[in-house]
C-alpha cells in the first residue's frame, strides 16, 4: 500500500518534466512568432486602415487606403506584373529543376561537382547576382555580343528596355533557385523503388512511359511544394528586382513588394503600404489554400 503513492509520484514528477521540456522547446518559438510575427501582421492591419507618415498622429482612414492604392495605375499595374512574373518563374523553375534532377540522378561521372555549382547560386549573395546578371545584360555585354555574333541584329535591350526587363528578371530567378529545388527532386528521385522501374521495363514500357506513368505520380508531394514555395517566393520576390533594376525603367518592373515599399519609406504613406501589402497577403493565402485544395484532389485522383 505505501509502495504506490511512492511510484505515482515518481511517474507525475517524470511526466511533470518532459512537459517542462517539451515546453522549453516551443515556448521560445511561440514568443517568437508572437512579437516578431504576429503583432506586426495586426499592427499592419491596423495601419491599412489608418492614415499615418510615421510623424504625425495617426487618423482613422477606413477603406480609404484601399480605394486609393486600387485607383492608383502604378498598383495595378503591380499586380499583372507581379501575375507575369510568377507565372514565368514557377513554370520553369519547375522544369529546370525537375530537368536537372533527373539527369543528375543517372550514373555520371563528376555528378557531385555539377551538383554543387548548380546549388551555388542559391546560397550566393543576391548583390553579386545582381551585379554580375547586370553585366551580362548590358547593351554591349557578353550576352548580346554572343546574339548579334550568331546573326541577331538588334538584341534585347534587356534591363534597360520595358517590354523584356521582366523575362530578364525570370531569367535571373530561374538561374538561383533552381539549384535548391532540384536538390528537392532529386531526394524524391531517389526515394523511389528501383523495382517499379524494373517491372515496367518487364511489361515493355519505355523510357517516356516510365517518366510519365511512375516518376511524375511518385514525385507529386514534392512537386506540390515546389509550386507552392515558388509561388510565395515569386509573389513577395523585392531584393533581386530591387538591386538589379529598382523597379524601373519607369514602372516597368515595378512588383507588389515594391510598391509597398515605396509608399512606405519613400513616399511616407504607411496606411497605403499596409493596405497593399494586406492585398498581398490575401492573394498568397488565396493562392496557397487553391494550390491545397487541387493537391488534394490530384492526389485522390492518382
Amino acid at each position: 500500500m505505501l509502495t504506490k503513492p511512492k511510484r505515482n509520484q515518481k511517474q507525475i514528477s517524470l511526466s511533470r518534466r518532459n512537459t517542462l521540456v517539451g515546453l522549453s522547446f516551443i515556448i521560445p518559438n511561440f514568443v517568437g512568432f508572437f512579437i516578431f510575427v504576429l503583432i506586426p501582421v495586426i499592427f499592419s492591419l491596423a495601419l491599412s486602415l489608418a492614415e499615418w507618415d510615421g510623424f504625425n498622429a495617426m487618423k482613422f482612414n477606413g477603406i480609404n487606403n484601399f480605394i486609393a492604392i486600387f485607383k492608383d495605375r502604378v498598383f495595378r499595374g503591380s499586380i499583372w506584373k507581379t501575375a507575369y512574373f510568377s507565372i514565368f518563374t514557377v513554370f520553369f523553375s519547375m522544369c529546370a529543376s525537375l530537368g536537372l534532377a533527373v539527369l543528375l540522378n543517372q550514373k555520371l561521372k563528376g555528378k557531385a561537382i555539377f551538383r554543387c555549382a548548380i546549388f551555388f547560386p542559391y546560397v550566393a549573395s543576391n548583390v553579386a547576382i545582381a551585379v554580375v546578371w547586370n553585366f551580362l545584360f548590358r547593351d554591349i555585354g557578353p550576352i548580346n555580343s554572343f546574339l548579334m555574333h550568331i546573326g541577331i541584329s538588334d538584341p534585347p535591350g534587356w534591363t534597360a528596355s520595358t517590354v523584356w526587363v521582366i523575362p530578364a528578371l525570370v531569367i535571373v530567378n530561374v538561374w538561383k533557385n533552381m539549384g535548391y529545388f532540384m536538390i528537392v527532386y532529386l531526394a524524391a528521385l531517389q526515394d523511389i523503388p528501383g523495382s517499379l522501374y524494373e517491372a515496367a521495363q518487364i511489361d515493355g514500357a519505355g523510357s517516356f512511359q516510365q517518366f510519365k506513368s511512375i516518376t511524375l505520380p511518385m514525385l507529386t508531394p514534392s512537386t506540390f511544394f515546389v509550386v507552392m514555395m515558388l509561388t510565395i517566393n515569386s509573389l513577395k520576390v523585392f531584393d533581386l528586382v530591387y538591386l538589379m533594376t529598382e523597379g524601373g525603367p519607369g514602372t516597368a518592373s515595378t512588383m507588389m513588394s515594391q510598391y509597398i515599399y515605396n509608399q512606405a519609406f519613400i513616399s511616407w504613406s504607411y496606411g497605403r503600404s499596409s493596405a497593399a501589402a494586406m492585398v498581398l497577403f490575401l492573394i498568397v493565402a488565396a493562392l496557397t489554400a487553391f494550390q491545397f485544395r487541387m493537391e488534394k484532389k490530384w492526389v485522390s485522383y492518382m
